[in-house]
């Protein structure tokens, strides 16, 4: 099955790394998206997966005024947000979404060639989050669980975040480089 002109690659990638409109106000870096990275995958599959702050909080993510607080402060608040038991329960199901379209791949033979999340978000970041006000290392909430659920399943796939200020091109060059 499959064997036609595809790649049978994919990669999954940061709602926002995408899609810069969906973002909280006052964060966006471009008018639209990284273009470098949809440059550099260009002849890969590139799943865009749910904005989880969009889903669960809205566009404005609960504060018309976001604009006016330190991206941090904002991306701290938002984290508090997304902790309450509605969000948390979307939260869930929306990682439940990603990990059975990466199990639906696999299945059919498909190369997972990573995750690219959002480094300082509250919930796609991967090296890095925002949290207390400040950015700290660790998981984003979504990739978190995204990443816990891939353990249950025993599935390890590469992850990489990446943000406006990162040498995006050779950021991509050394992750694609590198032996998993």
């Amino acid at each position: 099955m499959f064997n036609d002109g595809r790649s049978k690659k994919v990669i999954f990638i940061a709602h926002c790394l995408l899609n810069q409109n969906s973002i909280s106000d006052g964060t966006a870096v471009y008018p639209a998206a990284f273009r470098d990275v949809i440059d550099f995958f260009l002849n890969i599959g590139i799943i865009q997966m749910p904005c989880p702050e969009f889903c669960c909080l809205g566009l404005d993510r609960g504060n018309i005024h976001g604009v006016d607080s330190p991206v941090v402060v904002e991306n701290t608040r938002i984290r508090s947000a997304m902790k309450s038991d509605n969000s948390n329960e979307k939260l869930t199901r929306l990682a439940d979404y990603v990990v059975q379209q990466i199990i639906e791949y696999k299945k059919y033979g498909f190369e997972i060639i990573g995750i690219i999340g959002a480094n300082r978000s509250p919930n796609c970041g991967v090296e890095t989050t925002s949290d207390n006000n400040a950015e700290v290392n660790g998981m984003g909430l979504f990739v978190e669980r995204i990443s816990y659920q891939l353990l249950q399943e025993k599935i390890s796939i590469p992850m990489i975040g990446i943000k406006g200020t990162d040498n995006i091109q050779e950021k991509l060059q050394q992750f694609m480089a590198t032996e998993w």
